[in-house]
């Protein structure tokens, strides 16, 4: 038995094909390139916010010894944190700080839900098409029972067919969901660490209002009147 008894372009061509043609339809083409470019995140770790810490604690000490607006000139890589630093310079208020860092956590997590249904979908999809090209076999088969050697290729479509769309769902679809879904979630969670020193310092960077001074009351001036003669 060698390996390319396995192999058969038919089926291949309906499982694959009918997979990703089923896939392209129900999802937008944007979101469909946002899922094959997060192939790249598959080999990375877990998403750690000790680093974005680190930095967040540098740059409080940079404003508290040379100002908040020293701050400007810093090179931030996060986009979420680089997003509250500039707000921070600005003298936002730290109720808006969080606003805007939870803003930008819950559409993370949206673009992280699309790219994982997208890939759901193929997994979904790929065993359905498998059931297509076992059909698809038969119907060829049923139709040359006079040629030995047809139904032996129409019944290897039908076969094979069925093995490739359990493949590509369960070990090449379905794996890429759950590993960038765990992923999604180990980041979410950790990006929560980052509220609280952004919104620390822009406590204590934002700009006080002045109280107004009391004006003294002027005196009460009391007029006698001259009484009638």
């Amino acid at each position: 038995m060698t390996p390319t008894l396995f192999f058969d372009p038919v089926a291949l061509a309906i499982v694959l094909g009918g997979t990703l043609l089923a896939t392209v339809l129900r999802t937008p083409l944007r979101d469909l390139g946002h899922a094959v470019l997060a192939l790249r995140a598959l080999p990375r770790r877990r998403f750690r916010a000790d680093t974005r810490l680190e930095q967040i604690t540098a740059l409080a000490r940079i404003a508290q010894r040379h100002g908040v607006h020293a701050l400007d000139r810093s090179v931030i890589r996060d986009t979420d944190i680089a997003a509250a630093i500039a707000q921070i310079v600005d003298g936002a208020q730290p109720g808006a700080v969080i606003a805007a860092l939870d803003t930008a956590r819950r559409q993370r997590a949206e673009r992280h839900r699309v790219i994982v249904e997208c890939w759901t979908a193929m997994a979904e999809a790929a065993p359905a098409m498998g059931m297509v090209g076992t059909l698809v076999g038969l119907v060829a088969m049923f139709t040359r029972m006079s040629d030995p050697q047809a139904i032996g290729a129409a019944m290897a479509v039908a076969l094979l067919a069925t093995l490739y769309g359990a493949l590509l769902s369960n070990m090449v679809a379905m794996p890429i969901a759950a590993r960038l879904r765990t992923l999604a979630r180990a980041e979410l969670l950790e990006r929560e660490r980052l509220v609280a020193p952004l919104a620390e310092l822009a406590e204590r960077e934002a700009p006080r209002a002045r109280p107004r001074l009391h004006e003294p009351e002027p005196p009460i001036v009391i007029v006698e009147q001259d009484e009638a003669a």
